[in-house]
C-alpha cells in the first residue's frame, strides 16, 4: 500500500509535436511564430504565477508551522499540542499544489517522495526514534519515516501526546525537529533552483520531446490524476484488496485530513489546468482547435471534486460505512484520469511514459 513516486516511475519522454521554423525559401513561419509566443508566455504564467508562488507558500507555511510546533515541544501539553493542528493542517493542503510540479529541482531532490510518502511506517519512525541512527537522504529505504506523514504520526497518532513524555521523550522531540527541518530544506532548496537558473530553463522549452516543460506538465497532470485514483482513493478503499479497506493507508489518516487534501489536490490540479488566472493547457487546447476538449476536462474537474467532497467526513469511516459516495467519487476521478492521459495527451502529442501500478 506504500506509495512511492518511484515505484510509479516517469521518465517522461514526450511524443513528437512538430512546429515548422522556417518555410523553405527561409523565411519565418508566422504560425510557428505564433505558437511559440504563445507557449512562451503560458510557461512563464506557470512559472511565476503558479509554480513559484506554491513554493513560496508552502516555505511560509512551514515558517508559521515551526512556532507552535516548537512551543509543543518545549511543553507538551493537550493545549499546546491543538494549536499544533490548524498550522500544521495549512502546511499540508500548501504541500498539495506544489505536487503538480514534481519535475526539474523537485524529481532530482526526489523531494514528493521524501516530503510526502504515504503512509509512514510507524514501526520503523519508532526503531530510528530508539536508535538515533536515521538518514533521511536515503531514498526508498526511508522515504516512509519522513516528510508530512511522519510528522503527522508523530504528533496525532493515538497516544502520541504521552510519548512526548516518556523515557524517549528527548529522542522524539529531536526527531520531529529534524524531520521538520528536512521539509524545510527540501521546500527551500526548490524554490531557490526555482527563482534562479530552471525558470529560465523551463520557460524556454518550447517543444514536447523528451524533458520538455509541456510533455512535464501533461504527464504530470495525469501522474497526479493515478495517485488520486489509487493511493489517495482507491487503494485504501479496497480496490486492490479484493474490497478489503485499509483506512490507515490514507493520506491524512492520523490528522483526519483525507478528505480536505485530496479536495486540495484535485482543485489545485484544475489551477494547474486552466493556468489561474493566466494562460494554462487548457488555453494551449484551445489554440490547438481541442476547444470541446478543454471545457470537457473543466468540466469533469468540477464534477470530481464534487464527489469528493460529497463523501460524508471523516473520508476513512466512509471507505466502510459510505462506500457508495466513496465508489461514484472514484468513478468520476477515473473519467478525468481518462481524459488527461489518453485525450489530453493525444491532443497535445505528449506521450505517457510513467508507469502506474493497477492500469487504468
Amino acid at each position: 500500500m506504500k506509495f512511492s513516486r518511484i515505484s510509479l516511475f516517469c521518465c517522461l519522454i514526450a511524443g513528437s509535436f512538430q512546429f515548422g521554423c522556417t518555410k523553405n525559401n527561409g523565411s519565418t513561419d508566422p504560425i510557428a511564430t505564433s505558437n511559440d509566443t504563445f507557449k512562451t508566455g503560458m510557461l512563464t504564467n506557470y512559472a511565476d504565477n503558479l509554480i513559484i508562488p506554491a513554493y513560496g507558500d508552502l516555505n511560509a507555511k512551514l515558517n508559521t508551522l515551526e512556532t507552535p510546533l516548537n512551543a509543543f515541544l518545549d511543553q507538551p501539553t493537550t493545549t499546546s499540542l491543538e494549536a499544533v493542528k490548524p498550522a500544521f493542517k495549512a502546511a499540508y493542503v500548501s504541500y498539495e499544489a506544489t505536487s503538480v510540479a514534481y519535475f526539474g529541482p523537485a524529481a532530482a531532490l526526489l523531494s514528493n517522495n521524501y516530503l510526502n510518502t504515504f503512509p509512514a511506517v510507524p514501526g520503523k519512525i519508532e526503531k530510528a526514534i530508539s536508535s538515533g541512527n536515521y538518514n533521511f537522504e536515503l531514498p526508498v529505504v526511508n522515504d516512509s519515516i519522513q516528510g508530512f506523514p511522519a510528522l503527522e504520526y508523530l504528533l496525532f497518532a493515538p497516544n502520541s501526546l504521552e510519548k512526548f513524555t516518556g523515557a524517549n521523550a528527548s529522542a522524539r522531540k529531536k526527531y520531529v525537529r529534524d524531520v521538520l527541518s528536512r521539509i524545510r530544506l527540501l521546500t527551500n532548496n526548490t524554490l531557490s533552483q526555482w527563482n534562479g537558473a530552471y525558470r529560465t530553463t523551463f520557460v524556454n522549452s518550447l517543444k514536447t520531446d523528451v524533458g520538455s516543460s509541456i510533455a512535464f506538465l501533461v504527464n504530470q497532470f495525469a501522474y497526479e490524476m493515478d495517485a488520486l485514483k489509487g493511493p489517495r482513493i482507491g487503494w485504501p478503499f479496497g480496490k486492490l484488496s479484493n474490497g478489503q479497506v485499509f483506512a490507515d493507508k490514507s493520506e491524512g489518516y492520523y490528522s483526519g485530513l483525507t478528505r480536505e487534501l485530496a479536495v486540495a489536490n484535485l482543485t489545485s490540479l484544475k489551477n494547474y489546468f486552466v493556468g489561474a488566472k493566466g494562460d494554462g493547457i487548457a488555453d494551449y487546447l484551445v489554440m490547438l482547435k481541442k476547444d470541446a476538449l478543454a471545457q470537457q476536462v473543466i468540466a469533469q474537474f468540477d464534477v470530481a471534486i464534487g464527489a469528493i467532497n460529497a463523501i460524508p467526513q471523516p473520508m476513512t469511516d466512509s471507505f466502510s460505512k459510505n462506500p457508495a459516495q466513496v465508489e461514484e467519487a472514484y468513478r468520476q476521478v477515473q473519467k478525468l484520469l481518462t481524459l488527461i492521459k489518453t485525450d489530453v495527451a493525444s491532443a497535445t502529442s505528449v506521450q505517457i511514459t510513467y508507469q502506474d501500478n493497477d492500469g487504468d
